[in-house]
């Protein structure tokens, strides 16, 4: 177990938690939790990437038995973790949200990185989107 926090939770509550929270952050790509619940899940999360990126089958059987789903261990092994294969750790970053309503916990948003590589692309795609806007807008003031 990477942390010492016990999330107030007897330890087969708290592992089943975790896998659970893990699994949903390589599905979706964020999760909305608590600042040490969040704390957790990077530790573990960041362990199962690192699984990834070895690409063997002990690795590949060791982060079926984490994670829960196995459509999302083929998601890690197939697309997340050759994104990150340049870089070591890191691959989640962890943003404060402020209060909860309710009981005022510290809540945080933990989402996984995006490298360089996704933000070129994602800068290309604005870019070609508004020169496609300002040609019709164009066009438009033609007719």
């Amino acid at each position: 177990m990477p942390g010492t926090r016990k999330l107030g939770r007897p330890t087969a509550h708290r592992n089943a938690m975790l896998r659970g929270m893990v699994t949903y952050l390589l599905e979706n790509g964020k999760v909305e939790t608590t600042l040490t619940r969040a704390k957790e899940v990077r530790a573990m999360a960041e362990k199962m990437i690192t699984l990834g990126k070895q690409n063997t089958l002990a690795s590949r059987r060791a982060a079926l038995a984490y994670i829960t789903k196995e459509d999302v261990v083929t998601k890690l092994f197939a697309e997340i973790a050759p994104k990150y294969e340049g870089v070591n750790g890191g691959y989640t970053c962890i943003y404060k949200l402020g209060p909860r309503r309710g009981d005022a916990a510290e809540m945080a948003l933990i989402t996984l990185v995006k490298t360089k590589a996704e933000e070129e692309a994602e800068a290309a795609a604005k870019k070609t989107k508004k020169s496609s806007k300002k040609a019709a807008k164009k066009e438009e003031a033609a007719e």
